[in-house]
């Protein structure tokens, strides 16, 4: 038995039973529901997303969908499903696979991945680059002493001075502490006291015991009054002498034969000590002083400045030959360095004067700088702007006659004769060793292309040579009859 026959605004859908409400024509069918539900108004083969935007347009506002009127519609007044409306209206603004609700793109496993091996990879190199600075600073750290030290390189050490003393025969040997200096004097002796101000009462009294019983030479740099009370009496600082080269104006046959020498920029000395000897005055006061000792054949050097025994001013004046004259009277030569154990605790001048750049250690002082130069490099390694080059599609096609017109401009204002008569000339054999049979690896060599080309023209004898491999033309007229004698050579060999 079949069913009473549907009206026709109810839409090929509603079948009995289904329990959909009867409208009259004019009105829409009611919101879709999702597939399954046997709602009235799903359209078969739609999805409901699509059925959703085409209720969500009416035409006018009396013909709007039953969703737009009533979104949550109860269950069983249009033949709906519970929550129908929601689920597609959920449905259109689902955010799309791979995005979280609210934020931009999300970062891949691949791209994650890729990042952290280009970390590793500059972590990586850092660490080499590091590692090589260290050892690099530890292998050099064994050349670098300090200031005044006979091993050192550095501007401020005296290791020029002492292979100089090495090449005469002279023996010298660093010590720390004052009684390996006093053990170490003898009439065959020169002890170097590079800083007396630091030593403390009983290292002077030790170095006065062993000036005294020596018999041999003292040699002291730059003493102030602290320490020329113990070391040396009877003598006292005149102030600094101001002038660096300062000339002997003395006796002395070391200070005569040096001549000028820079003993100035240092301290001054005045004594009343008889038998003093005193050179290189700045002032009226002398910076040198040679006073004797007791002992038959000793005598102290005073030296207001060091500067005489420094590398970096070692050849200037006569600062060499007096120094070697000074240090290498006898055989053998001790350096004194005080250490800190060897120091006052009261006198701290020379350090307080010394910033911070100059406390650090020449060898790490190297490994910074070198940790600095690979940071730029990286850097430089790293930068953007030499990656791989980018290429763009053109806006707009070129023709080939006008990129050749603007090169053409190019050369012309910047004069490149030379430059242009080279690709004339270069894109003119190129083109002959094609029609006359030379291989193009032989097409610039003008033993394989004269020649051939020669043998194919039918005029007068003409120079080929110098057309195809001459001098650069001397002005624009000049490059215009070149570019004028190539073109009619090629359409010769061309035609012939």
């Amino acid at each position: 038995m079949t069913g009473p026959t549907p009206k026709p605004w109810q839409g090929p859908s509603a079948t009995p039973g289904s329990g959909a409400a009867e409208k009259p024509p004019g009105k829409s069918p009611t919101a879709p529901t999702t597939p399954g539900s046997g709602g009235a108004g799903s359209v078969p083969g739609r999805s409901p997303q699509g059925a959703e935007r085409t209720a969500a347009a009416p035409s006018d506002p009396e013909n709007r969908s039953a969703a737009e009127e009533s979104p949550r519609r109860a269950p069983g007044t249009a033949g709906t499903a519970p929550g129908a409306a929601t689920a597609t209206a959920t449905a259109t603004e689902a955010p799309s696979p791979g995005r979280a609700p609210g934020k931009g793109p999300r970062t891949g496993p691949g791209t994650i991945r890729r990042a952290t091996r280009r970390v590793r990879l500059t972590a990586a190199v850092l660490a080499v680059l590091a590692a090589g600075a260290v050892i690099l600073a530890v292998l050099n750290s064994g050349t670098r002493h300090g200031h005044l030290d006979p091993r050192s390189a550095d501007p401020t050490g005296s290791r020029a001075v002492a292979e100089l003393l090495k090449e005469r025969g002279v023996t010298s040997r660093v010590v720390t502490t004052a009684r390996e200096a006093a053990d170490a004097t003898g009439p065959r002796t020169t002890l170097l006291v590079t800083e007396p101000d630091l030593l403390g009462a009983t290292q002077r009294s030790v170095i006065r015991s062993a000036i005294d019983l020596s018999g041999g030479r003292t040699v002291l740099l730059a003493p102030g009054d602290t320490s020329l009370s113990d070391l040396s009496p009877g003598v006292r600082t005149e102030g600094d002498a101001t002038t660096d080269d300062l000339d002997p104006r003395c006796t002395l046959p070391a200070a005569a034969s040096a001549g000028r020498a820079g003993t100035g920029g240092g301290l001054r000395y005045g004594t009343a000590v008889p038998g003093a000897t005193a050179c290189y005055p700045s002032g009226g006061h002398p910076t040198l002083l040679v006073l004797p000792t007791g002992t038959t054949g000793g005598d102290t050097v005073l030296l207001g400045s060091e500067t005489i025994l420094l590398n970096e001013s070692l050849a200037e004046e006569g600062n060499a030959s007096l120094a070697l004259q000074l240090l290498g009277s006898r055989p053998d030569l001790v350096w004194y360095l005080p250490s800190l154990a060897d120091s006052d605790p009261g006198t701290g001048s020379a350090d307080e004067d010394r910033s911070l750049i100059e406390l650090v250690p020449a060898g790490w002082s190297w490994a910074l700088l070198q940790l600095f130069l690979a940071a730029v490099l990286a850097a430089l390694w790293r930068a953007r702007r030499l990656g791989p080059l980018v290429t763009e599609k053109l806006p707009v096609v070129i023709r080939a006659s006008e990129t050749t017109e603007g090169r053409a401009r190019l050369y012309r204002k910047a004069g490149a004769r030379d430059r242009a008569a080279t690709v004339l000339r270069a894109a003119t054999r190129e083109r002959l060793a094609a029609l006359v049979g030379v291989p193009p690896t032989r097409a610039h060599e003008p033993a394989a292309l004269v020649p051939a080309v020669s043998a194919r023209l039918t005029g007068g004898p003409r120079d080929v040579t110098a057309l195809l491999f001459g001098t650069t033309p001397s002005d624009d007229a000049a490059l215009v009859a070149l570019a004028d004698h190539l073109d009619a050579l090629e359409r010769e060999v061309r035609t012939s």
